[in-house]
C-alpha cells in the first residue's frame, strides 16, 4: 500500500514504505551490482566583495580577502530503478530553513527531484559569509548595508545551487560505489567540567567520534571520480577575517591534489561539542586538513565494502519540546541586561509574546535518512548536533554501516543530548541567546524524540531482511 507525502508549510514530509514516484520499484526489483550512475559538479561560492562573516559574536568588521575559494559541490546518484539522490556540500556555516525550502522547491520544479532526494550539507566553517538574515538582524544587529549584502548573496547562492544540481544530474554516467572508513584524532571534546560548571575548553576525557567515513565513487574503469568523507568536529580552527574553508576546506584541497581529476566532498558529523585542537592559526588549519586527508588515504588502503543499493530516501519532521519559558518579569529583567545578546534575545521573546499571545513550546526538527540497500545507512540531522547522537545511533542501528551527519538541511542552533542538558553549559543553554529560532533551550525529551524518529525512518528505507 502506498503512503502519500503529506504537505505542510515549508516542507514536504516524505513518509513512506514504497514511494509513489515514476521509476520506483519495490526493494530489490531490478537491482544489479554496479548498476549505479553518478554525476558530480562544483562551483565557486566565494563572495564577490567584502561582507560580514559568520560564526563569532566578537567580530567587529567585514571580511578582508580570502585564503582560498569557498566551494559548493554536488554528487548525483541514480540506482538501477531510476531512484535519484543529490548531495550538496558547501563551505558555509549553515542554511536557514527558508533557504532549504526555496531550494527544494526550485529543484523539484526544474528537475522533478523530490524533497527527500535532496540533501543539503554545510561544513560549518566560521570563515565564510553570513547569509542568515535572522542572525544578521536579530543577533548581530548589523548595519543595513551588511544585511542587504547577506540577502543578495543568499539569492545568488540559491541560483548557483539550482544550476549545480542540474549540472550534477546532467553528468550522470555509469559508476560503482563502495564504503570504507578510517580515523583522525585532532577533534577534542570541548566541554570541560569546572567548579563554575562546564566551560568551552579542551577536555581530553570527554566523548569523541574520530571515525572518518568515506564513500568512494569510481567509473567503470575503476578510476576515482568522487571521494565523499566526513568528520565530527567544529570547523573552527580559524577566527580571522579572511574567507577560508578551514580544516575541511584544506582536507578537500589535499585529497584532490593527491588524486587529480577526483572531486573531494566533506560532510560534517556530530561535532557541536568538538573542537579542532590546537587551533587559532592558519598553520593548524592546514595541519588538521592534512590529518583528515591522510585519514581518507588510510581508508582507501582498507578493504572497501561494495555499495549496491537500492537507493531509498526519506525526509520528515519530529516535534521537539522546549523548556518552560521564563516569566514575563524575568524576561523584562533580561531585556535590561548589560549583555547585548541576552538583552536582544529577551526582547525578541517579549515581541513574540506580544504579537502571538504566547511563546513557542515546540520546534519542528528535520531528519533525513538515506538507505543504500543493506550496504550503508546515512542519517542526516539538522542543527549543531553533539557527539552523543552519533555514538548512540551507530551503536543501536544494527545491520549495515551507519554514517551520522549533522549541520544538514538547516542550522538553527544547538541540539544537545539529555546528558549535555543535565550538565549545562554553552551547548545546553548558553547558546540560546545567540539564536532567534527558539525562545528557550530544548526539554530533556529532545534526545529520545530524535533517536526514536531516526529508528522509525531507518525502518522505512532498509530492506526487510536487514531489519
Amino acid at each position: 500500500m502506498l503512503k502519500r507525502a503529506a504537505v505542510f508549510p515549508g516542507v514536504v514530509l516524505a513518509v513512506f514504505a514504497y514511494l509513489a514516484m515514476p521509476g520506483f520499484a519495490p526493494v530489490g526489483a531490478g537491482e544489479a551490482p554496479g548498476a549505479w550512475k553518478a554525476g558530480v559538479a562544483t562551483t565557486v561560492i566565494t563572495p564577490e566583495r567584502s561582507m560580514w562573516m559568520a560564526g563569532y559574536a566578537a567580530r567587529t568588521k567585514p571580511s578582508e580577502g580570502k585564503v582560498h575559494d569557498l566551494r559548493a559541490k554536488a554528487l548525483a546518484l541514480e540506482d538501477a530503478d531510476g531512484m535519484r539522490l543529490v548531495i550538496v556540500t558547501t563551505d558555509l556555516i549553515g542554511f536557514p530553513r527558508e533557504f532549504r525550502d526555496r531550494l527544494e522547491k526550485a529543484v523539484g520544479e526544474r528537475y522533478r527531484l523530490g524533497p527527500e532526494n535532496l540533501l543539503l550539507s554545510a561544513s560549518h566553517t566560521h570563515s565564510g559569509p553570513e547569509l542568515r538574515a535572522w542572525r544578521a538582524t536579530q543577533t548581530w544587529d548589523l548595519p543595513p548595508e551588511q544585511v542587504e549584502l547577506g540577502r543578495k548573496y543568499a539569492d545568488r547562492l540559491l541560483g548557483k545551487l539550482v544550476e549545480l544540481v542540474g549540472d550534477a544530474l546532467e553528468d550522470l554516467a555509469p559508476a560503482q560505489l563502495s564504503y570504507t572508513h578510517a580515523r583522525a584524532g585532532f577533534a577534542m571534546n570541548r566541554r570541560r567540567p569546572t567548579e563554575r560548571g562546564f566551560v568551552i575548553s579542551p577536555n581530553a576525557d570527554g566523548p569523541v567520534d574520530h571515525d572518518v567515513p568515506v564513500l568512494r565513487v569510481t567509473g567503470p574503469d575503476e578510476e576515482l571520480r568522487v571521494l565523499l568523507f566526513g568528520y565530527a568536529c567544529h570547523n573552527t580552527t580559524l577566527s580571522f577575517y579572511e574567507f577560508c574553508g578551514d580544516y575541511a576546506g584544506f582536507a578537500q584541497q589535499y585529497v584532490e591534489e593527491t588524486h587529480p581529476g577526483t572531486t573531494a566532498m566533506f560532510i560534517s558529523g556530530c561535532g557541536a561539542d568538538q573542537n579542532p585542537t590546537p587551533r587559532r592559526s592558519l598553520e593548524w588549519a592546514q595541519h588538521h586538513g592534512r590529518a583528515l586527508a591522510n585519514a581518507v588515504e588510510a581508508a582507501l588502503e582498507s578493504p572497501a565494502r561494495p555499495v549496491q543499493g537500492p537507493l531509498r530516501a526519506v525526509l520528515d519532521e519530529v516535534t521537539l519540546e522546549l523548556a518552560e519559558p521564563p516569566s514575563v518579569e524575568d524576561l523584562k529583567r533580561q531585556a535590561s541586561s548589560a549583555n547585548n545578546y541576552e538583552r536582544r534575545h529577551a526582547k525578541e521573546v517579549l515581541k513574540e509574546l506580544e504579537q502571538k499571545g504566547r511563546i513557542a513550546t515546540t520546534y519542528p526538527y528535520l531528519i533525513q535518512v538515506v538507505g543504500f540497500g543493506d550496504d550503508l545507512t546515512l542519517v542526516a540531522l539538522a542543527g549543531e548536533v553533539v557527539v552523543d547522537y552519533s555514538l548512540r545511533l551507530k551503536a543501536e542501528l544494527k545491520g549495515s554501516p551507519v554514517w551520522v551527519a549533522g549541520y544538514c538541511n538547516e542550522v538553527f542552533g544547538y541540539v544537545p543530548s539529555e546528558r549535555v542538558l543535565r550538565e549545562g553549559g554553552y551547548e545546553a543553554r548558553g547558546a540560546v541567546v545567540y539564536y532567534s529560532t527558539t525562545p528557550t533551550p530544548f526539554a530533556p525529551s529532545v534526545e529520545e524524540l530524535i533517536v526514536g524518529k531516526v529508528h522509525q525512518l531507518v525502518d522505512t528505507v532498509r530492506p526487510v531482511k536487514s531489519k
